[in-house]
């Protein structure tokens, strides 16, 4: 088993699931008492916010290449970003290391290409969903990527930061996100890509009429396929 390094901490409360899942994985495939060997990173993610608030990419990137470093010192054998809003700076913390760094967005990607879903809704931080740092991985694949209307941007902008990061759940956030998601629907989305790590703390496939792609699951099921060598 490979031993999987894990840049976590933005924020701990989805890098938690990345750790859950990754350990399910490996115990549904390899037995009731194996899990899995990883190294977790966990970085303070206020510093990283400020940076991301005001625009400082590149402070907020040399955190991220240190964590990726010390993990490769600790002898982790790729590094999975546990946030899809810090893939903003992804190539500089791929070039900081010479293990493998897998990229949440090709994990999105292939599902969706799998599942015959081209034309995707993409929910995530206004970083995510403004920006094409996701966006033109996604539409390298194949697929056509829809994002939320400015209005409705801000809103679920504002309730990542301000409720999901800091482990708030509510009714009426949960509403929110699916008027954006039947906004998408009838835009022409044939699923939602969760792009942001902490979003399917809140909506689940029952709370949604399209397909759930959620990045966090799928990331963390990418990190066990390298892992065990698939």
């Amino acid at each position: 088993m490979r031993t999987i390094g894990l840049i976590g901490g933005m924020s701990w409360e989805s890098s938690a699931e990345y750790y859950r899942i990754i350990n399910q994985c490996v115990r549904d495939r390899l037995g009731p008492l194996r899990s899995a060997q990883l190294l977790m990173y966990s970085v303070d993610f206020g510093p990283v916010e400020q940076a991301q608030h005001a625009g400082r990419w590149d402070d907020a990137a040399l955190i991220l290449e240190a964590a990726a470093r010390r993990l490769q010192a600790g002898g982790a054998e790729c590094v999975v970003l546990c946030t899809n809003t810090m893939h903003l700076v992804a190539p500089r913390i791929e070039a900081a290391v010479s293990i493998p760094f897998l990229h949440i967005a090709n994990a999105a990607g292939a599902a969706a290409v799998q599942a015959g879903t081209l034309t995707v809704g993409l929910l995530g931080t206004a970083f995510t969903m403004e920006q094409d740092f996701l966006k033109a991985r996604l539409t390298a694949q194949g697929l056509t990527v829809l994002v939320p209307e400015a209005q409705e941007r801000q809103a679920v902008h504002r309730i990542i930061y301000e409720e999901l990061c800091v482990g708030v759940m509510s009714d009426a956030s949960r509403k929110v996100y699916q008027g954006v998601i039947q906004s998408l629907a009838a835009r022409g989305a044939q699923a939602i890509i969760l792009g942001c790590t902490e979003i399917s703390l809140l909506i689940k496939p029952e709370h949604s009429d399209l397909p759930l792609l959620d990045t966090t699951e799928l990331h963390a099921k990418a990190a066990v396929a390298f892992a065990l060598q698939d």
